[in-house]
């Protein structure tokens, strides 16, 4: 199974506002930049976006090891929060329905078709590609302000 690199970042200005998402794929040498955004979005919307818009671009079954800074999205796969949502018909600890709960949906099927480990990475710090995908996510904003 190949090995892909992909970090991705979610940005919003305001929240809800409108809002970028921004991601880096990297396959061996190869390295591809996406990006995209929401005229009325929220800053979670956009990190989880960017993670399902950067596994759509891969073609067939991949190994991912992908990087994010959001707690949200890791914590989600790595504490297993996604499959008591399913279990408990898409409710929260709360018995509330889960936010974004389409947005879940699409992930999680997505990584049924991959194999991805979710690596939580300090936000605005020092990591190039995380950094990279922030300014991608703002770029993004910039088209609907």
């Amino acid at each position: 199974m190949e090995e892909i690199i992909i970090y991705t970042d979610g940005a919003c200005s305001g929240n809800p506002g409108p809002g970028g998402w921004g991601a880096v794929l990297m396959y061996k040498e190869n390295k591809k930049e996406i990006s995209g955004g929401k005229a009325n979005t929220t800053n979670n919307e956009m990190e989880i976006t960017a993670v399902i818009e950067a596994l759509k671009q891969l073609k067939y079954p991949c190994s991912v090891k992908l990087y994010s800074d959001s707690a949200y999205v890791v914590n989600c796969f790595k504490q297993g929060w996604i499959y008591n949502w399913q279990k408990n018909g898409w409710k929260n600890a709360s018995k509330e329905p889960v936010k974004n709960k389409e947005l879940w949906e699409e992930l999680y099927k997505l990584t049924t078709i991959h194999k991805v480990e979710f690596i939580k990475v300090k936000g605005h710090s020092d990591n190039e590609y995380n950094n990279r995908c922030d300014e991608l996510a703002r770029g993004a904003i910039k088209d609907f302000n």
